[in-house]
Formats: C-alpha cells, structure tokens, sequence
C-alpha cells in the first residue's frame, strides 16, 4: 500500500481502495540481467517497480538494441501493451536487483471505470512517455555525439531526481547501454565520456559517472 500509495499512477486512491490493489498484487524480485518481461509477450499485467532499477529495450529483427528508457521506484512500466492489448513493444531488463509489484489488466480497467482520476494519470504517464521519445528523436537528428551524451546524463539524473553538483549516477548501465541510448557504438561512446571529462562537465568514477557541471553539460545538449 506505501508503494502504491507513492505512484502517479495510484495516488488518488483512498485507504480502501488502495488495500484492494495491493491484495491484488503479486510481489516478484528481480536479479541483475534478468527479464522482466520481453519484446513479444502478451500485455496481460501492468509492473510497478518498488525498488531496484530497470530499463527498456527494444530490439531490431537485425538485434541493433535501442535503449528507451530506465525506471525505478514508483514508477510503472508495461502500460501500453495492457491498454491496447498488442504484444509487448520492447523488452524490459533488471538493471540492478530490482522489486516489482505486478497487477493484472483486469485490476487496472476496473479501477480506471471506478477511479477517473486513475484514467486521467494513466494518460499523464503516455503523454510523458511520447514527449520523451519525440526528445530524444529530435536529439539523435540533431546533436553530436557530445551534445547526446550530455543530453542523456541530464535526463538521467533529472529521472532521478538528482540536483546540484556533483551529480552522482548510478544506474547500472554499461557504456553499451548509454551507446544503445544515443545511437552511438561503444567505443564512440567511450571517447565522447573521456571528452566531456577532460572537459571538466563529468568525472567517471569506475562504474559510476559525476555531473561536476550540469549547466555546462546543458550548453552542450543545445538547452
């Protein structure tokens, strides 16, 4: 009920009504690496991370992987495929340990006939979602590779609701995945860090990477 509680997506509901969904939940933990549901599966169930992280991947028939999205806690994922019922669009993949609480369609329409105000933040959380993907189009049409890189070390820390310098980011992800995110290959990725470092705007800290200049990092995203 806390998680529930917490999320855009449940937030308006009342005690009971919020002691319902949760008995209808099922708790599922989640390992490093580890599917949580793929590209292809039915939308049958709608998952609300409680704790860990997560990212969204969608994969070519040629396997070039694109990477959507991270999410963590309190955030929803898999609600497209439960609304329209068409086969799950792209994977999505534990990026570290990761806690879901997982909810069958039928639970959320009913809810969404009883509780308006879930319907109007569903539609929030899709119109979040295609303002993001029209961005970061827009980004891999017209910044360079230092410009996507910072733009994408800005969005994740703001996902993450990190403010302030430095800025720490620890997602889990590989220099693969942050390539599979901008468009760019791994080693390509490799050399646009090492040059937002030597520029002094990051600092790479063994797995993890340091905002020490957001602003400056804003200026080479173009905003």
């Amino acid at each position: 009920m806390a998680t529930l509680a917490r999320t855009t997506l449940f937030q308006s509901l009342g005690e009971d009504a919020l002691l319902s969904v949760a008995r209808s939940c099922v708790s599922r933990n989640f390992s490093r690496g580890q599917f949580l549901f793929y590209q292809g599966d039915p939308g049958d169930r709608l998952f609300i991370i409680v704790s860990g992280l997560v990212k969204v991947v969608f994969t070519s028939v040629q396997g070039d992987e694109l990477v959507l999205a991270t999410l963590g806690p309190r955030e929803v994922v898999g609600e497209m495929a439960v609304l329209d019922q068409v086969p799950r669009s792209a994977s999505v993949i534990a990026t570290k340990p990761t806690r879901a609480l997982l909810l069958n369609r039928p639970v959320l329409l009913g809810l969404m006939h009883t509780h308006p105000p879930v319907m109007d933040a569903l539609l929030k959380l899709l119109g979040g979602l295609v303002r993001r993907l029209t961005e970061q189009t827009g980004e891999l049409a017209f910044l360079d590779l230092r410009g996507r890189l910072a733009s994408v070390l800005l969005r994740l820390a703001h996902e993450r609701g990190l403010t302030g310098a430095p800025a720490v980011l620890d997602l889990g992800l590989t220099q693969s995945d942050l390539g599979a995110m901008i468009g760019a290959s791994r080693p390509a990725v490799n050399r646009g860090l090492q040059s937002l470092a030597s520029s002094g705007l990051i600092e790479l800290r063994g797995p993890c990477i340091a905002l020490i200049d957001p602003a400056g990092l804003r200026r080479q995203s173009g905003n």
